[in-house]
């Protein structure tokens, strides 16, 4: 390594192990699986906020939307951000105060599996079982992507072996989760907002000025056809503007419904110490994402200039998702201060990974130790083999994820997308209508459980690759099919006891 890349490779070292001793620290804080999983609901609004957020966005942040806007301009990006956005406020809005409350009063619910179980007092753990077991499918993929894409970092930044690399991020990652459990994962998922903003800040600045300045990069994208229009996407081959319909913009808004049904969002509104406080928690965590991916899409359009400008060569096909990352190995150039900085933005897609993978390894992992060898199983453990089995369970999991992201060449984007839509369509309508909707059963709640994480696969594999107006993105339709099922399946089965009515009427 020369000067510049030991410098990087020092200060993301510093940032690693600064991430494991939270880690270290918090697990003297768990002394049951209560604290384990949800942190003895002691979170504050703030860490509750970007917590919650930062294990959303993902390297997806600081990788995919900016590689997006800067292939074909802001419609794509632009209204995926809206969507996701939009379902950002209104999952504050409607879901978090009356989950946070739910959660507790149904049996002082710890886990979503546990949650839909106390709702419906389902003594025979079907929908315990089948949620945990939906969990389980779609999160260690899921987990999975996220060692691929640290492996991919380092492999590009350092010249490290891919396996090597991608297993040492995998045994950080794992280290905190295992050792501080979700105090561990909420406290380092805020650190990593904070690192991510500065990332996006720090681009942001140093890329308007090799761009030529802000009057300039935006001259340069408008001068492209289709580039800064919403309705518009631009094709670089002709140079044309293609058009952005109307299917293609509702697909892509759809992304927003995915949050009702994300495990490791729905847990922090679990988790929150006071529910009144989830007002300001909104407030922040509306704010931060709508800002974040702005900026993150507007770094894409600055990367066109940049690369006009000479400061970058031309990005294409999956290599603009490495924008942000040839922007800091320019910066790294421009003397000690600027390796500073050029470090930060590196930790900071580092930072994107970590806190989406933590949360899905404490999700997963108590879907398998809590949900379905404690409850469907009915294995009896004392408190001290529970904890020790929680954690064993993350790191069982992380072993069959490293597996799974062996190959270097594994999508990563594309099981992020397939594995929101799964989670969206399975957990977002029954979450919705337990919340708001007390003639709901436990039979419709299975229904729509069950047919929208089915038709996610039916209509990805089998309508979809129709094209023309069958392609639209999974989600949607799905999510539309369970809803349907959860209301109709409901109505034709025996309504809800009285003490089942009583507890969703004192909600």
């Amino acid at each position: 390594m020369n000067g510049t890349t030991l410098g990087i490779f020092a200060i993301i070292v510093v940032y690693i192990l600064g991430m494991v001793g939270i880690g270290v620290w918090f697990s003297k804080k768990n002394n049951d699986v209560n604290d384990f999983y949800l942190g003895g609901r002691k979170l504050g609004p703030l860490v509750t906020a970007m917590s919650a957020e930062a294990s959303d966005m993902s390297s997806w942040l600081l990788m995919g939307l900016p590689g997006v806007a800067y292939l074909s301009g802001i419609a794509d990006a632009g209204w995926t951000a809206i969507g996701l956005a939009v379902g950002t406020y209104f999952n504050w809005l409607i879901v978090a105060k009356r989950l946070r409350r739910y959660s507790a009063a149904a049996g002082n619910s710890i886990t979503i599996p546990d949650f839909f179980s106390n709702r419906f007092r389902d003594k025979s753990h079907s929908l315990l079982g089948i949620s945990a077991l939906i969990i389980v499918i779609f999160f260690i993929p899921y987990t999975a992507s996220g060692f691929a894409a640290c492996g991919k970092l380092f492999s590009n930044l350092f010249g490290i072996s891919y396996i090597p690399a991608m297993i040492v991020s995998a045994v950080v990652i794992v280290g905190y989760t295992a050792l501080g459990g979700f105090l561990a994962a909420s406290t380092t998922d805020f650190i990593q907002s904070i690192v991510m903003t500065l990332a996006l800040i720090i681009v942001v600045g140093f890329g308007i000025q090799i761009g030529g300045g802000f009057d300039a990069v935006m001259e340069n994208a408008s001068n492209l056809p289709g580039y800064l229009s919403m309705t518009s996407l631009h094709d670089a081959a002709s140079n044309t503007a293609q058009p952005y319909g109307f299917i293609s913009i509702v697909s892509t808004f759809a992304w927003g419904l995915g949050y009702f049904g994300m495990p490791h969002i729905l847990l922090r509104f679990m988790a929150i110490e006071d529910e009144n406080k989830l007002k300001l928690s909104r407030r922040v965590a509306s704010v931060w994402v709508t800002i974040s991916m702005a900026v993150a899409i507007f770094i894409g359009v600055i990367g066109y200039s940049m690369t006009k400008a000479g400061g970058i060569e031309t990005l294409s096909g999956s290599d603009s998702e490495t924008l942000i990352i040839k922007t800091a190995q320019l910066l790294s150039q421009h003397g000690t201060l600027a390796i500073v900085f050029a470090g930060i933005i590196l930790a900071g897609i580092l930072a994107c990974t970590m806190s989406t993978a933590d949360s899905q390894l404490l999700a997963a992992s108590s879907s398998i130790s809590q949900n379905i060898l404690k409850d469907v199983l009915h294995i009896k453990m004392s408190e001290k083999t529970t904890m020790l089995t929680a954690r064993l369970t993350v790191i069982a999991i992380s072993v069959i994820a490293v597996f799974i992201a062996r190959d270097p060449n594994s999508s990563v984007f594309g099981i992020v997308s397939f594995a929101w839509a799964g989670f969206g369509a399975a957990f977002g309508p029954v979450m919705l209508f337990s919340l708001f909707w007390r003639r709901t059963t436990k039979f419709g709640a299975l229904a729509g459980m069950i047919s929208g994480g089915a038709m996610v696969f039916i209509w990805k594999y089998l309508i979809r690759p129709i094209g023309g107006a069958w392609n639209v993105y999974e989600l949607l339709p799905a999510f539309l099919v369970a809803c349907a099922c959860i209301l109709i399946v409901s109505l034709l089965t025996k309504a809800p006891d009285r003490e089942i009515l009583d507890e969703f009427d004192s909600i």
